[in-house]
């Protein structure tokens, strides 16, 4: 089944209600007063991979060290198709735009909330619209639970503890999500992720977006930012998607154009780019290294060249605007596919390994692209 979504709209949006404002800031912007800080699992070094970005709060990682989100592109070559693609999205005229940030409302910032389920969390059934593409399982959805406002409404849920039905560091998160008491919650597509696991999606399947990939992991954090340490590409929208996908995605929701990027392009920004210091402070800077370094992912149908981020009240109009400087021509497509070990793994072939030297050891990215 392909899921058909309207385009994500043209400006940011903020999660909703009162509630769920409340607690998505306790635990977005301080989420280490939580009990997930308190009473984490154990974790052991053969299961987590020490260098993968750690969420806030919990000690899960934002997906395995060598997962595709979290490989450096810096030497892989451009795609054959960027040209046309970038043409697509307006590229020529067109600058970034961080779909995140201060609303002028302090207690409900703009972007995407997530949260971390607290260990005492009664689990519920949600009856999907999708439902032969979701994982239907019990979900940690609750009235408190901060929903994204707007058309998709997204809820993200990071367990860091075992439960019944889970595995510790489990990310759960769905679309269209509407809480309803007593069992009558509904959504559009919900998927969970063991965070401790390269496992895709099956083939063909959609997720909370629409290129069949988990959404928090591509999110530009506050502090990750704050710590100008963000290792790990960021996911992106584009108005024109064509009806395929490329790995490390799993689902298509476009239109038969090929002159369209696919769900699962990746997008570098040049390495000869900058912005002065008195134009882009140091979580600007911070921002750009990752574009260099790890580039963005189409994830979703929507405004051309929006970039996700986190909902968090301590992100500034100052830290916001300045990247609204980052001209979209600035980058090119790339491509991955020598990274790829399996076609159903989001593994990839590691810069420092002998099998990434073999299979993309001639590949010819440069210091200009």
């Amino acid at each position: 089944m392909v899921q058909r979504r309207l385009p994500r709209p043209s400006r940011r949006v903020q999660f909703i209600g009162a509630a769920a404002a409340v607690v998505g800031l306790v635990l977005v912007v301080a989420p280490a007063t939580s009990d997930a800080n308190t009473r984490s699992p154990a974790v052991t070094t053969a299961s987590v991979r020490l260098a993968a970005p750690m969420l806030p709060g919990t000690n899960c990682p934002a997906l395995p060290s060598d997962n595709v989100w979290n490989t450096p592109i810096t030497t892989l070559p451009t795609n054959a198709d960027s040209a046309t693609w970038l043409a697509s999205m307006s590229s020529a005229s067109t600058y970034l735009h961080p779909d995140y940030g201060p609303s002028g409302n302090p207690r409900a910032p703009y972007g995407i909330p997530w949260t971390v389920v607290r260990k005492s969390t009664t689990f519920t059934r949600i009856t999907f619209q999708y439902a032969s593409e979701s994982n239907r399982r019990p979900y940690p959805l609750t009235a408190p639970t901060p929903i994204e406002g707007g058309s998709d409404r997204h809820a993200l849920m990071v367990d860091p503890y075992r439960s019944a039905s889970s595995a510790p560091c489990t990310l759960f998160e769905t679309y269209d999500t509407r809480y309803h008491p007593s069992g009558r919650s509904t959504a559009g597509s919900g998927a969970t992720w063991n965070l401790r696991s390269n496992s895709l999606r099956p083939a063909g399947f959609t997720s909370a977006d629409a290129a069949g990939l988990p959404v928090l992991p591509g999110l530009v954090n506050y502090n990750e930012v704050a710590s100008r340490a963000m290792n790990h590409a960021i996911r992106f929208t584009a108005q024109c998607t064509q009806g395929s996908y490329l790995w490390p995605a799993r689902h298509e929701a476009g239109q038969s154009n090929s002159s369209c990027p696919p769900m699962g392009a990746r997008f570098r920004l040049n390495a000869s780019f900058t912005l002065a210091a008195s134009q882009c402070s140091a979580f600007c800077q911070a921002v750009l290294t990752t574009m260099k370094t790890y580039g963005l992912i189409l994830a979703d149908n929507g405004s051309n060249w929006y970039f996700q981020g986190t909902a968090d009240v301590r992100w500034t109009y100052t830290e916001v605007d300045q990247l609204k400087a980052i001209p979209a021509n600035q980058f090119v497509a790339v491509d991955e596919s020598c990274l790829m070990v399996s076609a159903n793994s989001g593994q990839a072939l590691q810069p420092t390994s002998a099998a990434y030297q073999a299979k993309c050891g001639s590949a010819t990215g440069s210091s200009g692209n």
